[in-house]
């Protein structure tokens, strides 16, 4: 028997019934779910310490198990001493177990260790996507705290199937994000 995540298990046990049973889909294929995702770290002080990115690249690859690759500027900004082609930050995509995995850990044990957590924003981008800002890497518990240099925060962005942001609410809330009160949307 192949390998597969709990929270994938949880999906195909739970999530999928609950979902068909709340929105009234006549197909297994109308069910939403999650493609993809993308976690990114922006790191405009790489500019001028070159060391960061290497640092960020291992965070990631620890907290993500999957090595990520780095993002370079597009343009010159020369207010911000930035050049065409700089390295400015790191992201990495993941999908299929991994993605399960991620998103296990992500409910399971980083989220409870933000200080005075009252939940995440609910701000979907209007196609059924979501995106989720972290202000520290160290609520992960693979990230070492001793050998951490510079708090630096990350977007990790959920990209699902569903064709509303309602939808998406509900699959990402069966998963186990802990949104805020709607009333305060």
């Amino acid at each position: 028997m192949a390998y597969k995540p709990n929270f994938q298990t949880k999906y195909e046990d739970q999530i999928v019934p609950a979902l068909k049973e709340k929105f009234q889909y006549t197909s297994r294929m109308e069910i939403p779910k999650i493609e993809k995702i993308v976690i990114n770290q922006g790191i405009g002080e790489a500019i001028t310490d070159k060391k960061l990115i290497t640092t960020a690249m291992e965070e990631l690859a620890l907290i993500t198990g999957q090595q990520p690759v780095t993002t370079y500027s597009k343009r010159d900004i020369s207010n911000f001493k930035l050049r065409q082609g700089m390295p400015i930050g790191v992201r990495v995509t993941l999908r299929r177990h991994r993605m399960y995995e991620f998103t296990e850990r992500l409910v399971r044990s980083a989220l409870p260790r933000i200080r005075d957590f009252k939940g995440v924003g609910i701000k979907f981008d209007g196609r059924g996507n979501y995106t989720l800002g972290i202000n520290e890497q160290i609520i992960f518990p693979e990230i070492n705290l001793d050998k951490v240099n510079k708090i630096m925060g990350m977007n990790i962005t959920f990209v699902t199937t569903a064709k509303t942001d309602e939808e998406a609410y509900a699959l990402l809330t069966e998963f186990g994000i802990p949104f805020k009160n709607k009333k305060n949307k």
